[in-house]
């Protein structure tokens, strides 16, 4: 005899667990005000976690004084793109640590330098993939940048108008990547640490989340371009402090943009 046909079979059906591939999470809607937010908890975690916080700031710190001393020695730019792919490589596990001591605040629990450190290893495949993926296109802007120079002026101190398609070009292009690239990592690397999704769920999430609140990232991507320019001007120093911030500052963004597993 056959069985009889309710709503809740097609329900069950079509329903998406975390686990599943390539799926997008839903988002919040933000205001504009939204990552001053952010970055005030993020303040408030550095002060609050000051010996996790001065580990991963020196650990940034670091890595950008070494860019910089290379950039030096070798007397040439040509070595900051190389040197900023290591640094994509880096990066999102140096994160990671700051990620996880913020969730283990907002969860009530004692934030530790060790367990911190372990979150590398909670998904790490996707994070490696990731990791990998975000110097592939670094990759892809270094080459992208070698065909633009053929528009630079091929005599030394050429009127700036010569300068203009170069400049106007370079500025466009760099602009487009620079926009995908943050689109696509904004939120991805929390996501993954806490519900340990695949690579292009977190991906496409972040998309989605981005393109979904323009104007409150945008805000959010100058704040954290700020955050880094201020560390490479103090030859890296800075970093100690803006690193944190904005590392825990990005988690709390995570938290207040993607919805939590219960909501529809």
């Amino acid at each position: 005899m056959p069985r009889t046909v309710n709503s809740d079979d097609f329900r069950k059906k079509h329903e998406v667990r975390d686990q599943d591939y390539a799926k997008t999470i839903p988002c919040n809607q933000l205001s504009v005000s939204a990552p001053f937010h952010w970055l005030a908890l993020g303040l408030h975690d550095l002060i609050r976690m000051p010996i996790i916080s001065a580990f991963y700031g020196l650990c940034f710190t670091a890595a950008a004084v070494a860019i910089v001393l290379l950039v030096e020695w070798q007397g040439t730019h040509l070595v900051i793109m190389p040197s900023l792919v290591v640094y994509m490589l880096i990066g999102p596990f140096l994160a990671l640590g700051l990620y996880d001591a913020a969730w283990e605040r907002e969860r009530g629990h004692k934030p530790s330098l060790f367990h911190s450190m372990k979150a590398i290893g909670r998904n790490s495949t996707s994070q490696w993939a990731f990791a990998v993926l975000l110097a592939v296109a670094m990759i892809f802007w270094m080459r992208i940048a070698a065909l633009l120079h053929a528009l630079y002026p091929s005599v030394q101190g050429a009127p700036l108008t010569e300068f203009a398609p170069f400049l106007i070009t370079g500025s466009v292009v760099g602009a487009v990547i620079a926009a995908v690239i943050f689109s696509i990592s904004a939120f991805s690397i929390p996501l993954m640490m806490e519900r340990r999704v695949d690579i292009m769920t977190a991906v496409f999430t972040s998309f989605n989340a981005v393109k979904s609140n323009i104007p409150a990232m945008i805000v959010w991507a100058l704040i954290i371009c700020g955050g880094i320019l201020i560390g490479f001007a103090t030859y890296g120093i800075g970093m100690m402090v803006t690193m944190p911030i904005l590392g825990y500052g990005t988690w709390h963004a995570y938290h207040a943009t993607i919805k939590k597993k219960h909501h529809p």
